[in-house]
């Protein structure tokens, strides 16, 4: 998810281009082109690689079909490239988070933190109980930070760690994180989506949150039970015996609860509303600080020195930060999980997340988001009908403009009045915005949001689909609330 706290302009004051030519069928032409051509390309020729370079690709292939149902209705290239342009620009913040995230992994194995935490967290969750606890651990921290991107990248990571050594898949760890994540993030105040859902829709922050938790805290509930039941089902090939791994990391890290000063202090200046991309670069630079610290002789080992210098130093933690490292255990397992892709292993995430907006921006410019969204509108007749087109405008926005800032700003410019003409409350929209559109984003791979997070946990979108409970869930919940009119909160006059 594109952090909720990254954004430095005024989303809600970006315009919604409508071009009055364009048709549905027009509109539709490069969303078809664009889903047939990625499910050729990763069920027919590439799988897992897809995300590898040719699914990026395929995105400025569906700009171009784009591009070209623009010029058949008289949109010029210029108008085109300056919509791609803020579309690009308004990501520049997800993109320096995503590097400094890269950085911040790779320091804080080396310095032994991300070991420190797998040491600690194998000896007090068991399989278990070991999901469950993954969602309350991430709603904490992400109600306190407003941010679910900083929660999968901190706390996250160790946690997939973790379940990787317990044995439990890494499909339902990711999926725990994103669920317990993204639940914290829509309840918290701190959240830039938590505050646009209600600027879009007109309503009041802290009304929206109370209104919102009627339909977020069943659905999370409900997740946990499912979390609950999983645990107790699973197979605990990593509990019976976990010496042997506790043994390697310990021969391996000079392992101290000293090393979770680093990751508290970044939880702390996220709570004082740091900026993220403030506190994670400090939280790479104690990281490093750390590493000289507490794990000299790993330093020394990336470094290639035969002594630590400042010199030698510097040339380990750098090459931490922004290149392939590694640190060897007695533990073939603990092998692939000691390794950081540092800011280089996020350029491909990054790759994906540009050519994501080439296309969105493409798609904005000739008017087939906005005419998608009316095409929706129009066939909301009924209040159920009201509700169930606001949740296809967000999917759908997800889907084709690869944002969830814009699937909340365009359904919320595009339904406001509906819901007022209905006598419905704004908190209805705004709820049903941040049900369907904050939540869902993480589930579709070349969103921001979904190449963010598959980047950072190292999980494909598709292995932990079906385990972000929380997330795919949270749809169903806000219409089976406006299928039965529950809570349904109609306009007061003052």
């Amino acid at each position: 998810m594109q952090d909720d706290n990254i954004s430095e302009i005024n989303i809600e004051d970006q315009k919604i281009i409508n071009n009055k030519e364009l048709s549905i069928w027009e509109a539709l032409i490069p969303v078809f082109a664009l889903v047939a051509m990625l499910f050729y390309n990763v069920f027919f020729v590439f799988g897992d690689d897809a995300l590898s370079g040719s699914n990026q690709f395929i995105l400025l292939l569906g700009a171009a079909v784009a591009a070209i149902v623009g010029f058949f209705n008289k949109v010029k290239y210029d108008r085109m490239l300056e919509e791609v342009a803020e579309n690009v620009k308004s990501t520049s913040g997800a993109l320096l988070i995503l590097l400094m995230v890269g950085a911040l992994a790779g320091t804080w194995l080396i310095s032994g933190i991300i070991p420190t935490m797998i040491y600690y967290g194998l000896q007090i969750l068991n399989p278990t109980i070991f999901l469950a606890a993954c969602v309350v651990i991430c709603a904490i921290i992400s109600i306190a930070t407003g941010s679910s991107w900083t929660t999968s990248a901190t706390v996250g990571i160790a946690l997939i760690g973790i379940g990787e050594t317990l044995g439990i898949s890494l499909g339902m760890t990711a999926g725990a994180v994103l669920s317990g994540a993204y639940f914290g993030d829509k309840m918290s105040p701190l959240s830039d989506t938590t505050n646009l859902a209600p600027a879009m829709a007109g309503g009041e922050l802290f009304s929206h949150i109370k209104y919102m938790a009627l339909t977020t805290v069943p659905t999370i509930v409900l997740t946990l039970i499912v979390f609950i039941i999983i645990g107790l089902s699973l197979e605990t090939t990593g509990s019976p015996d976990i010496s042997d791994k506790l043994q390697a990391i310990d021969s391996a890290f000079n392992i101290s609860p000293w090393l979770f000063v680093v990751p508290i202090v970044v939880i702390l200046l996220i709570i004082k509303k740091t900026p993220p991309l403030v506190a994670l670069l400090i939280g790479s630079l104690l990281g490093g600080l750390a590493a000289i610290i507490a794990q000299p002789d790993i330093v020394k080992s990336i470094a290639e020195a035969d002594s630590l210098t400042f010199n030698s130093a510097y040339k380990g933690v750098m090459k931490a930060m922004t290149v392939d490292t590694s640190v060897e255990t007695s533990s073939k397992e603990l092998n692939d999980l000691f390794s950081s892709g540092g800011m280089s292993g996020m350029l491909g995430t990054i790759w994906l997340i540009i050519c994501a907006m080439v296309f969105g921006g493409v798609m904005d410019a000739i008017g087939a988001l906005a005419r998608i969204s009316k095409a929706l509108l129009s066939l909301a007749s009924s209040t159920f009908g009201l509700f169930a087109s606001t949740v296809a405008s967000c999917l759908a926005l997800n889907v084709t403009a690869s944002d969830q800032y814009l699937a909340l700003v365009v359904p919320g410019k595009m339904f406001k009045k509906a819901y007022e003409d209905k006598g419905l409350a704004p908190e209805n929209l705004s709820r049903t915005l941040e049900d369907s559109g904050t939540v869902t984003s993480v589930l579709i791979p070349w969103n921001t949001c979904g190449a963010y997070q598959s980047g950072v946990l190292g999980v494909p979108v598709a292995d932990y689909f079906f385990f972000a409970i929380f997330n795919w869930l949270s749809p169903f919940t806000t219409l089976l609330f406006a299928a039965f009119r529950i809570k349904i909160k109609q306009i007061t006059s003052k």
